[in-house]
């Protein structure tokens, strides 16, 4: 059941699909009031609750004791102190004395206290007075994410090949170092799917342009590299490089597409190319005619891409710059003490995604200006929106592969989400984790991290176990960032350990896939937490370094350095499952804690007793793999 409650005349952000009758706000089932300008809101907990939800956040499955932001965030460091990422997930369910669901339409701001200044009370704080706000009831959890799921509509759904292994790099800056990559996991006999090209496959970092004299005949490479299976996956990013003679930019221009300062001349901020601008994809005709610009990759054969920088991340903004370069002029030659030489510095940086800066953008919605401030947090989206109506419309669905950094709730209809520049450290394996669940609430099925870490030097062990857990995740691909150690997983020593890991995800493939199709169409999660499935039981409902995955087996990675396994608790009996490469061993156990062996070559599982988990054949391509002669694991 849910009820929907409208406040003022909030911006439609079409995350909701379902057509709900308002309810009378005299009837809204919390405490509120309106303080300068802001609704705020309340409900109080007990000791033993469970507070899910906001998607791709930091932190916990439980989101008790932290406050947390929705404010789509170009942020590198996901430490335990930060309280927003790239996201504005705005779905929250409570367990345990209550049970039910809320969803906060809005597309600004939003500060969730919980349990963080008061210890058993939420407290929520909208960052504007209108917005659509949806309460949904339910007995029990799934039941009330089933419920919202419906209500936004199903979630996108890849093609095939988009569930084989991804390498990716910043940056693979030509044709021969994507080859090199390619024929370093053809000689290991390491299975791969797809090939990323970063920022530097373009021409002077403009999108949908590709140097030529990196990659001569793009359309030819790109064919050859599907005539060895391989996809290549560029990335686009929403800042278009100003530039005479550059038709993207002209054209955007000229037709006023890109988004405004306050006085109607066209906003300038500096990203990877210097100066850009920002197109409006708040407006169907503009986000019309970027998604059109995907066509110049599309029709060179690409039929996979990622869409970055899109919270919008700005490095600088060209007014912001002038204002900082005049200060340090002034101060030339002065002897700069503790005061003035950290206002200096704090002067520069500063300069990245400055709150000055959003507010001084403006967007038309409606026919109407209204201040980027208002709206941040679908910007991205509906960047991410262009191109899948366009793709939609050209190609028809499960086509195209597409994923996101920057994201809202909605655009799970058209793309996947990845969650952003991550570190190659081990407690990052369990923020993945932690991740998945929360991002399946809200819609987000294609969905995973930057396996080994994107930020810092990985070591050999920390990729494979963060592969063995990337194993289950919808989208598998290892990603590092320029400046970082080679994490191909060919470059490391003992090869045939990274083989056997990746080879257990191409013969899971057939299962996760018609699990993944079967969230998609029932609105169900991939992953789900143990008190989803346990919710008497004290252990689960408080463990959250395993999750339930489908409705036959729970997944438990090992996350710590320099160990051989790993306790676990069974909230049942169960049959413990070591796969490796083509090897599968099984040992049944019952419920309790026990402690498993897993080698860093093996992809630990357990299987309910009376299930079954399909294996195929491994295979070095998606294509390869025959999905009709299967085996089976039983529970």
């Amino acid at each position: 059941m849910i009820k929907k409650f409208t406040f003022g005349t909030p911006i439609c952000t079409e995350a909701v699909v379902e057509k709900f009758e308002t309810s009378d706000n005299k009837d809204f089932p919390f405490k509120s009031r309106e303080e300068d300008g802001k609704f705020v809101l309340e409900f109080d907990m007990t000791d033993s609750d469970i507070v899910y939800g906001l998607g791709e956040a930091p932190r916990g499955i439980n989101k008790r004791g932290w406050t947390y932001e929705s404010f789509c965030s170009d942020d590198p460091f996901h430490t335990e102190t930060k309280s927003a990422l790239y996201a504005a997930h705005n779905f929250l369910m409570l367990s345990g004395s209550d049970n039910f669901g809320i969803f906060i339409d809005y597309p600004a701001r939003i500060r969730w206290d919980i349990g963080y200044t008061a210890k058993n009370k939420t407290v929520i704080t909208i960052d504007g007075t209108e917005f659509d706000f949806y309460y949904i009831k339910g007995d029990k959890p799934i039941e009330i994410v089933k419920e919202f799921r419906k209500s936004i509509g199903k979630s996108y759904i890849p093609p095939f090949w988009a569930f084989g292994y991804q390498q990716s790099r910043w940056s693979y800056p030509d044709a021969k170092t994507v080859d090199s990559v390619i024929d370093g996991y053809d000689k290991a006999g390491i299975p791969l799917d797809c090939v990323y090209l970063d920022i530097d496959y373009m021409d002077s970092y403009k999108d949908f342009t590709v140097d030529d004299k990196k990659f001569p005949d793009f359309a030819e490479y790109v064919s050859k590299k599907r005539e060895q299976g391989i996809h290549l996956i560029p990335i686009i990013d929403a800042g278009v490089k100003k530039e005479d003679g550059y038709s993207v930019y002209e054209e955007g221009r000229d037709n006023g597409y890109f988004c405004k300062n306050e006085d109607g001349t066209d906003f300038e901020g500096g990203v990877w190319p210097g100066i850009v601008g920002f197109p409006d994809f708040l407006r169907k005709d503009v986000r019309e005619w970027f998604g059109s610009k995907y066509k110049v990759l599309t029709d060179a054969g690409i039929d996979g891409f990622w869409n970055d920088m899109n919270e919008p991340a700005i490095f600088y903004s060209v007014k912001g710059l002038e204002k900082a370069l005049d200060k340090a002029v002034s101060l030339k030659g002065e002897n700069l003490d503790l005061s003035k030489f950290f206002n200096l510095k704090d002067t520069f940086l500063g300069l990245s995604n400055s709150p000055d800066d959003y507010s001084s953008i403006y967007h038309t919605v409606d026919g109407k200006q209204v201040c980027h401030d208002r709206v941040h947090n679908i910007y991205g989206a509906n960047m991410t929106k262009a191109a899948g109506e366009y793709f939609a419309k050209e190609f028809g669905e499960e086509k195209i592969l597409m994923f996101s950094r920057a994201s809202y709730i909605g655009a799970h209809r058209s793309s996947g989400i990845w969650f952003g520049d991550n570190h190659s450290w081990w407690s990052h394996i369990l923020l993945n984790l932690k991740m998945l669940p929360s991002a399946n609430m809200c819609g987000f099925l294609y969905c995973g991290a930057d396996l080994g870490g994107f930020n810092e030097n990985a070591t050999r062990d920390l990729v494979l176990r963060f592969l063995a857990l990337g194993v289950f995740t919808p989208l598998m691909r290892n990603h590092a960032a320029l400046g970082t150690r080679d994490q191909e997983c060919y470059n490391f020593e003992n090869s045939e350990d990274f083989r056997d890991i990746i080879e257990v995800r191409y013969r899971l493939i057939p299962y996760l896939y018609s699990t993944f199709r079967k969230a998609s169409e029932e609105n169900d999660m991939i992953f789900r937490p143990l008190s989803f499935d346990y919710p008497d039981d004290k252990i689960a409902r408080e463990c959250e370094t395993q999750l339930m995955l489908g409705d036959e087996c729970m997944i438990c990675p090992v996350y710590e350095q320099n160990v051989g396994g790993r306790y676990v608790y069974l909230p049942e009996d169960m049959t413990f499952v070591k796969l490796s490469g083509t090897k599968v061993v099984t040992e049944k156990m019952t419920k309790g804690t026990h402690y498993i062996d897993v080698a860093l070559n093996e992809v630990p599982l357990f299987i309910k007793n009376g299930r079954k988990i399909p294996l195929c054949k491994t295979a070095m391509r998606t294509s390869q793999l025959d999905t009709e002669n299967l085996e089976y694991i039983i529970g």
